[in-house]
Formats: structure tokens, C-alpha cells, sequence
């Protein structure tokens, strides 16, 4: 697109533009940029010029793009982003076009050959040291827009940015990771301009046959495609700028594995149902330090092992509970981060639950004599009754050898007589007269007799005739 004229809201920066300004100071230069230069008694009772974003735009041309941005800046180039216009129309916009100048002229040259359509541009292959004013356009149809234009000239400079590692969380305390692991960490950095990192192991440079370093502008990649033991140490990591400048972290690594067993495990003592063991620390630990051991047994006849004692933090233990009778034997597991060790000590010995030979002798038992003579502890009471209701006579005894009861009446013994119902129960002796008359009144007895002797009770029954 060839180069249009400046509007004339543009001219008096333009102008200004030429003053002479510090190249070292960027913000000094800019606001030389911005100074107004003297004007004419006519210009000067001119209305002050609208910002091109902020102008109406004609009927027919697309409005300016907004909020443009410097994103990013560097030596040879310059980042740019920005809104899109508010109404860009139901057809939409063909793009726009990036433009640019040194200072102190006003030789436009556009970036970009055809307009596109994306808000955000790098314009590359710039000259470090020179000043450029830059403006975007809008376009569409034939249709060209004010321009948005940057407040001030940038300098084309590296911007100096002190280096900074961004050390993940997990990797500030020690990293631990099991042996056959991929090790593949990302540490992000930042820093301007393209910082130069170094790692090294203790001191010294990495080994290429274990570890692989990748580098980029933002981020260092730290791999090793199966973890060793003998990987484990102290890793640091250097961001340097200018041979000045300089951020480092340190990543202290450990590969473990699982422990060897324990060593030397002894059955101590047997007693009762009680084992004592005793063995030493393993000679491996996995290069970790020991959580604890793991004690099981086994009884000889099922054969199955049960853990007894977990995180067992001394090398001895006693294990009780045993069954009396049964024989044991035992097995101790050594335990680290990484997990409890591949194979267990066994005990050689087994160890046999003896019965205790200590006899018990019963001493002799004095039985207590219970028996005593029949003793009425409740006696017979005199009842009146009408003709032809049944009632009932109650009492109550006790004796040891139980004893037997006769009812009598009138001091004669009461036979088999449908008339009469006794039962005896839990001491009860109860005797029942079915429908009385007055011949069945009289002085009823109850007695009762064993070996030890005899007792008896007496009352009146009196039977009404009703009027």
C-alpha cells in the first residue's frame, strides 16, 4: 500500500518529533516526542485534535482499531496488539495494515504487504538504535481508517530483564524418585536478553550419557531416560545475562529402591506364650533411610504368615499371644520410602509353645446340709363363702427333703375326692373346694411331714345359705 499523508492531528507530533532527545532514555525520548512545538495565532484558536480511536469515522469508512499495545520489544523487533474497532458491519473487516517511521520524518512504510486479520503483529528485521513511530490502519472494501497511533517513538533495543528461575514447588525439598523412574523436569526462567543457563552435578559438568539438557528462551528441560542410584546429588541450575547478572536454584535428588532384608535374626527366648526376637539393620538400605521393620509369624501347621508388628522402629521385639501347643516361626521385613524389602529374614529356629507342667490340685469342697423340718411360712386363714362358689384354701411350707402335704378335714384325711382339687407348687399348697355346701363347712389341716419331722396348720370354712 503506498504511503498517505498524515491527518492533521498528526502533524504537530510530527513536528515535535524532530526535537532532539537523549537515544539512551526512552522515556525522555518519548516525552520529547510528545512536546508540542510553537504553532501559528491561528492554529492556536483551532479546536484541539481528537484522537483518531476516538473520532467518528465517515459514513462508509470502518472505524480505527483500539487500545493499541507494545506487547514485546527487542533489537530487530516489535510486537504489537490491539482491539478491533467497535462496528465493523455485518460484512465484516479485510484487515488492516501496520505502518511505521523513523523519527524525525514522515516517510510511512507499511509493514505488512496485504492487509490480514488478526489483532496482534510482529514486525520484524528492524535496525537496533532507530526510533519508529508506528500506526495501524483499519481496512475495508476501499474503505480506509484513521490510524491508531503508538503515543510514543520506541527505541529498537534489547530491554534488559533480570534473570529469575521459577523453581516448581516439589522440587524447593528433596526430590525423590525410585530407581527405572523417568526423570523429565521443566524449569521455567525469564530473562532478557536470551540468558545463557548451565547445569552442573556437585560442582562439576553433567554427564551426556545420563542426562540430557534442552534449552529454550523460557524454559530448561532436564531429562534422564532411567534413574540410577549413582544420579542422586546435588543438581544447580544457573541463568546468566551479561556475565553479570545471574539466578540459580538447587535441586537436591535422591534415587532409592527397596532395602535388602534384615541380618541376623534370632529367636532370643521362649516362655509361655511369649517369642523374643532379635536381629541387625540391613547392609543395604536402598540409599534411604529405614522406616521400620515389619515382624510376621506362621504357624507350623497352616503355614500362613501374619504381620504381627508394623513400623517397628527398634531391632527387637517380643511377640505374645501365641497359642499354647503350637509351633512358630517368624520373618522380618525391612522397610524405606520406596517400600518393604524384596525378601524377609526367617528365623532358623521354631519356636515350640510348651504346656506349662505345673499341676493344679483342687481343694476339697464342704457341701452345706440344706435339710431342715417342714415350717409352714404362711398359714391357712378362717373364709366364709356362699353355696354353690367354688374357693379356695392357701398356705405355704418349706423343708429339705421336700415334704408331703395331706389335707384334712375335721381331722379326717381327704381322699380322692372329686370334690377336692390340691396342688402343691414351689412351696404353694393350695386346696380347692368346687361348689361348697354347708355340709362341706368345717376345720380344714393342712399338714406336711418329712424325715426331719412334721408341721401343720389349721382354719374354718364357714358356707352361707343365701336368703
Amino acid at each position: 500500500m503506498s504511503d498517505q499523508e498524515a491527518p492533521p492531528s498528526e502533524a504537530q507530533p510530527a513536528a515535535a518529533e524532530a526535537a532532539p532527545a537523549p537515544e539512551s532514555d526512552v522515556s525522555v525520548a518519548a516525552a520529547a516526542a510528545l512536546e508540542p512545538a510553537p504553532s501559528p495565532p491561528a492554529a492556536q484558536s483551532a479546536p484541539p485534535a481528537v484522537p483518531a480511536s476516538k473520532k467518528q469515522p465517515k459514513e462508509g469508512t470502518p472505524g480505527a482499531p483500539l487500545n493499541l499495545t507494545l506487547d514485546d520489544v527487542n533489537d530487530n523487533s516489535v510486537t504489537l496488539t490491539w482491539d478491533a474497532p467497535e462496528n465493523v458491519g455485518p460484512s465484516g473487516l479485510d484487515g488492516y495494515v501496520v505502518e511505521h517511521c523513523k523519527d524525525g520524518t514522515a516517510d510511512w512504510v507499511a509493514a505488512n504487504n496485504k492487509p490480514f486479520l488478526s489483532t496482534r503483529y510482529v514486525i520484524r528485521n528492524l535496525t537496533a538504535g532507530d526510533k519508529l513511530h508506528i500506526r495501524v490502519k483499519t481496512v475495508k472494501g476501499d474503505g480506509v481508517s484513521d490510524p491508531a497511533v503508538l503515543d510514543q517513538p520506541i527505541l529498537i533495543r534489547e530491554i534488559l530483564e533480570h534473570p529469575k528461575i521459577r523453581l516448581p514447588r516439589y522440587l524447593r525439598e528433596l526430590y525423590m524418585r525410585t530407581v527405572g523412574d523417568v526423570l523429565n523436569l521443566m524449569i521455567p526462567f525469564r530473562g532478557k536478553p536470551k540468558p545463557q543457563v548451565t547445569w552442573t552435578k556437585e560442582g562439576q559438568p553433567l554427564d551426556p550419557k545420563r542426562v540430557v539438557v534442552r534449552n529454550s528462551e523460557r524454559d530448561s528441560v532436564f531429562f534422564i531416560r532411567e534413574a540410577q542410584r549413582k544420579d542422586s546429588g546435588k543438581y544447580e541450575m544457573s541463568v546468566k545475562i551479561l556475565d553479570e547478572l545471574e539466578d540459580k536454584v538447587v535441586i537436591h535428588l535422591q534415587v532409592i529402591e527397596r532395602p535388602g532384608p534384615p541380618e541376623n535374626l534370632k529367636l532370643l527366648d521362649v516362655w509361655g506364650f511369649n517369642v523374643a526376637l532379635e536381629w541387625s539393620p540391613p547392609k543395604d538400605n536402598g540409599n534411604a533411610e529405614l522406616k521400620g521393620y515389619t515382624v510376621q509369624k506362621a504357624d507350623m501347621k497352616t503355614k500362613q504368615w501374619f504381620t504381627v508388628l508394623a513400623h517397628c522402629n527398634r531391632t527387637s521385639c517380643t511377640v505374645s499371644d501365641l497359642i499354647i501347643g503350637n509351633s512358630y516361626s517368624f520373618r522380618v521385613f525391612s522397610e524405606n520410602p520406596c517400600g518393604l524389602s524384596e525378601k524377609p529374614a526367617v528365623t532358623k529356629d521354631v519356636a515350640h509353645i510348651k504346656k506349662s507342667a505345673a499341676m493344679y490340685k483342687s481343694e476339697p469342697f464342704n457341701s452345706r446340709d440344706l435339710s431342715e423340718p417342714p415350717k409352714f411360712t404362711q398359714p391357712l386363714t378362717d373364709r366364709t363363702t356362699t353355696r354353690g362358689y367354688s374357693t379356695q384354701l392357701v398356705c405355704c411350707v418349706r423343708g429339705f427333703p421336700k415334704p408331703k402335704v395331706i389335707w384334712m378335714k375335721n381331722q379326717m384325711e381327704i381322699r380322692e375326692d372329686p370334690k377336692y382339687l390340691a396342688v402343691m407348687n414351689q412351696g404353694v399348697c393350695s386346696l380347692e373346694i368346687r361348689k361348697p355346701s354347708p355340709f362341706d363347712g368345717g376345720v380344714y389341716t393342712c399338714k406336711a411331714v418329712n424325715a426331719l419331722g412334721e408341721a401343720s396348720v389349721d382354719c374354718r370354712l364357714n358356707v352361707k345359705v343365701p336368703e
